[in-house]
C-alpha cells in the first residue's frame, strides 16, 4: 500500500511541475504579445514584464528566484524586415510550494519559458 501512495503522490507532483511549466511559458506569450502592441519599441521593456508577471501571479505561481528578460530582434522576410521581440521568462519554484506541502524546503524546479512576437507595424508609432 504505501508503494502505491508513494506512486500516486508522484504522478500529481509530475502533474503539477508540468501544469506550472505551461504556465511560465503562457507568462512568456502574454509578455511578448503585450510589447508587440506597444507605440514603440523603447517602450515595450516594462509593459512586457508587467504582463509576465500579472500572469504568473492569476495562475498562483511564485518564483522564488525568477526574472523576465525582453530582448529585441529583426525578421527578415520577402516583404521586408520586421521587428520582433522575444520575451523570456525563468523561474525557481519551490517543490513545496506545487505539492503543498511545507514550505522552506530548498528544492526547487528551474523553469523557462520563451515566447517571440512581431511587433506590430501598424501599431502607431
Amino acid at each position: 500500500m504505501p508503494g502505491v501512495v508513494g506512486l500516486v503522490l508522484l504522478a500529481v507532483a509530475a502533474g503539477r511541475v508540468q501544469t506550472t511549466a505551461g504556465t511560465v511559458e503562457a507568462a512568456a506569450r502574454a509578455g511578448a504579445r503585450t510589447a508587440s502592441l506597444q507605440r514603440s519599441v523603447d517602450g515595450m521593456d516594462q509593459p512586457a514584464r508587467d504582463s509576465a508577471l500579472a500572469t504568473l501571479r492569476q495562475q498562483g505561481v511564485w518564483c522564488r528566484d525568477g526574472d523576465v528578460r525582453v530582448g529585441k530582434g529583426e525578421l527578415n522576410l520577402p516583404g521586408g524586415p520586421v521587428t520582433t521581440v522575444t520575451v523570456t521568462v525563468v523561474c525557481d519554484v519551490e517543490l513545496a510550494d506545487l505539492l503543498g506541502g511545507p514550505s522552506g524546503i530548498p528544492v526547487t524546479k528551474h523553469l523557462v519559458g520563451e515566447f517571440t512576437s512581431v511587433v506590430d507595424r501598424y501599431r502607431g508609432t
